[in-house]
């Protein structure tokens, strides 16, 4: 599942093979993209911001979001595809590589100057260059009647964090994830979490939350009815969503929660 730290290895692999190199055949496979050919321009970078990526190229950006299913490919020249052309979204060809984004959950093309108003209403990236751990804190607690588990999954106050680090996050915090964000004791050590985690993950190919000696690469997501790790007691699978966002709140869609009533109790038991 794409979060952060996939974006983050995939803006760095298009890097490697698009920047410096001038484009000689573009291919935009959106109706509003058809026409639109980049031939000839120069990619002078490809960055990530949370969960979008911009691969800029000359003076325009490319701005797309992986969403649940999307991915990016780098072949050589004539190589075959791992995924069917049919799901093919963008295709960038210089000499030496073609890149190609699969299912992507959205792809634009803005002009570079304009990435401010597209990408500036994110919080703060853990793997961006300008991590800003008091920023992100001071965000999460901005709405101190939210659950902490919603919250986490706001991409406006931290940027790049899903279901597998909430759920990861806030085990290892031992915090229940419908505790109001007012609430939580300790907000500086879930975001300095957060940072740690990306940062690990960030060179794996396999993602993972548990020390090496464990067979399973999580503490409790995915893993519904089954024993936690640390107790027990079985793992509690349920969904969580904003019911009705207002003012000040982004719309999240119920998702997957996972967590051990034992080791992230609601409230405090004697």
């Amino acid at each position: 599942m794409p979060e952060g730290d996939t974006v983050y290895r995939a803006a760095r692999m298009l890097d490697a093979a698009l920047t410096g190199r001038v484009l000689n055949a573009t291919d935009f496979r959106v109706p509003r993209y058809a026409t639109l050919n980049l031939a000839g321009a120069k990619v002078t970078s490809v960055v990530s911001r949370g969960k979008h990526l911009l691969i800029r190229a000359g003076d325009l950006s490319i701005h797309s979001h992986l969403m649940m299913e999307g991915h990016w490919d780098v072949y050589a020249p004539g190589e075959r595809w791992r995924s069917p052309g049919f799901k093919a979204r963008c295709i960038l060809k210089n000499p030496d590589f073609q890149a190609v984004g699969f299912e992507l959950g959205f792809l634009r093309v803005i002009r570079t100057s304009d990435e401010p108003d597209a990408v500036g209403h994110l919080g703060p990236d853990p793997l961006g260059h300008y991590w800003d751990p008091a920023e992100a804190e001071r965000r999460l607690r901005a709405n101190p009647e939210r659950p902490i588990g919603l919250s986490l999954l706001d991409q406006r106050l931290i940027a790049g964090l899903g279901n597998i680090y909430r759920s990861e996050l806030l085990f290892i915090s031992r915090t229940n994830p419908r505790t109001p964000a007012g609430e939580v004791q300790d907000m500086g050590r879930i975001v300095e979490l957060a940072h740690q985690l990306l940062h690990a993950n960030k060179d794996r190919t396999r993602r993972t939350t548990t020390p090496a000696t464990h067979r399973d690469p999580y503490w409790v997501y995915g893993r519904g009815g089954r024993p936690c790790q640390r107790c027990g007691e079985p793992v509690v699978h349920e969904k969580i969503g904003d019911a009705a966002p207002g003012p000040g709140t982004a719309e999240v869609n119920e998702r997957d929660l996972y967590f051990c009533p034992k080791c992230q109790p609601l409230h405090d038991t004697p």
